[in-house]
């Protein structure tokens, strides 16, 4: 690694509007190197990462490709310099096939180049035949071919199993060996530490912090993002003794085709955590929970009482919640804006003929925000410009509003950052106290714990155990996923 930088920033400004998203940041990215850019949820990552390829032009300061100043137009003029860009999102055509996706005439020139990310597949293929990980691998592959000095990864993993993020970081570390500056964005601070060589912390739009890898532990990364220290409120001995309140919901062999019924009682101040592997079920239960995927037979008691759950309209009335695994999919109207999106499932449980009026509408918008520190310039701005915490609280904002009896949370802090994450987390543990039940999914094994009065666990959509007391621990929990841990008899 040489020391001159390939890609520089120096004193980067932009503003929106009042808000200043960045504040004469500096930032490198050199040869052979990962450079990890960390930060919240709104400390500028993203805006400083479109100034880089050009998607935003600054309000201050310059940039420098190989030591010399640049002015990039777009992407595309960035793509001319050297410099590509991988998202989470795969920005390619899944319905063409894999060699015309990477801009080749001839399929065996495709196939060739493959060769070389360690790929052996047939590149006559549609692209959506193919896992998400070789997908990113053959986005690496053609940003590249087309740039070539500068890779940016902007959480490439996020949808990406443990086996998968070592495959794509094999093909990171290969290119880093060959020379090319590679930029990773991620929330997942392990990777960080098993990729990175240096890391840049950005807190509200300023640079906190560059330096080497070697010199921190996680402690001080947590610190610097946060500017304090972060508690996440892990007191799992205090929910040893088991749901104290009355029952709220029952579920009473509910299941589906290819899902095994089960039974399930949710008590008012309990947090049932749900653990399990992808595929394993966990999500199908959610929603079948929500009436998205209606159950083939069983009942749903709501404080004694049946309730149909055969749609989402039917759980609303019955005060449930359901916060998506994707958000931006399933979760968020992108285009309305935050105070529409927080209302909304208020307004379908009153009625359309029952519309709330505008001032009861801010009203109640400005309240959920405020309890859950919604952080937007204002509520009127549509939600799809707000930081992924921010999303994701803005939907926990529009579920509270009904006054619900029952809330369920697929993944509620997956692709968040950490600030975010311990708001979310303390949030769960908030609304617990308040009386509220819920159904918590989670794939951090530590986070389950931390929260759950029961946890149960699921495999080959099944609920294969349910763990409580001080049985709620990871090792339990892993092996009870892994099968190897004797089945509980459930109530």
């Amino acid at each position: 690694m040489t020391d001159t930088p390939v890609l520089e920033a120096r004193g980067i400004v932009k503003v929106f509007g009042q808000h200043r998203a960045l504040d004469t940041v500096d930032f490198s990215a050199m040869p052979g190197e990962v450079h990890a850019l960390l930060g919240e949820n709104g400390a500028g990552k993203s805006t400083l990462i479109k100034i880089l390829t050009g998607a935003y032009q600054p309000d201050g300061g310059e940039l420098l490709l190989d030591g010399q100043p640049i002015s990039l137009r777009d992407p595309l003029h960035g793509q001319g310099f050297g410099i590509g860009t991988v998202y989470q999102e795969v920005n390619l055509l899944p319905n063409r096939s894999v060699a015309e996706n990477l801009r080749k005439r001839i399929d065996a020139q495709a196939q060739d180049l493959l060769s070389r990310y360690g790929l052996d597949i047939d590149v006559r293929a549609e692209l959506s035949e193919f896992s998400v990980a070789v997908q990113q691998i053959v986005a690496i592959a053609r940003a590249v071919e087309l740039s070539g000095k500068v890779l940016v990864l902007d959480e490439p993993t996020a949808s990406l199993d443990r086996n998968e993020v070592q495959r794509l970081f094999d093909v990171v570390r290969g290119l880093k060996a060959k020379g090319l500056a590679i930029i990773f964005i991620t929330h997942f601070l392990d990777q960080v530490f098993d990729l990175a060589d240096r890391v840049t912390i950005l807190r509200n739009g300023r640079k906190v912090a560059t330096q080497p890898l070697s010199t921190l532990n996680t402690t001080d990364v947590v610190r610097m993002m946060l500017g304090k220290d972060v508690a996440f409120d892990h007191h799992p001995s205090a929910l040893s003794g088991g749901p104290q309140g009355a029952v709220r919901v029952e579920f009473r062999g509910i299941g589906r085709k290819g899902m095994a019924p089960f039974d399930l009682t949710l008590h008012e101040g309990e947090v049932v955590g749900v653990a399990g592997l992808l595929g394993s079920g966990r999500t199908e239960v959610a929603r079948m929970m929500f009436g998205i995927d209606a159950a083939d037979g069983g009942q749903v008691l709501v404080d004694g009482k049946p309730v149909p759950l055969r749609n989402p309209l039917q759980a609303v009335a019955a005060g449930f919640g359901f916060c998506p695994e994707d958000r931006k999919l399933d979760g968020i109207f992108g285009n309305l804006s935050v105070r529409e999106n927080i209302i909304i499932a208020l307004q379908a449980k009153l009625g359309w003929f029952k519309a709330l009026n505008r001032d009861d509408q801010i009203e109640l918008a400005g309240r959920y925000a405020e309890a859950l520190d919604i952080r937007a310039a204002n509520h009127d701005m549509p939600v799809k410009l707000l930081s992924g915490g921010n999303q994701q609280k803005v939907i926990l904002a529009r579920w509270l509003a009904i006054d619900p009896t029952f809330l369920i949370l697929d993944e509620p802090t997956r692709g968040i950052d950490v600030g975010a994450h311990a708001e979310i987390v303390r949030t769960i543990n908030r609304l617990r106290e308040e009386g509220l039940a819920l159904f918590v999914i989670s794939s951090e094994l530590d986070e389950v714990v931390a929260y759950s009065n029961r946890v149960v666990v699921m495999r080959d959509r099944e609920m294969v155990a349910e763990l409580s007391g001080d049985d709620i621990a990871p090792d339990a929990i892993v092996q009870a996923i892994a099968g190897t841990a004797q089945r509980e008899a459930r109530p």
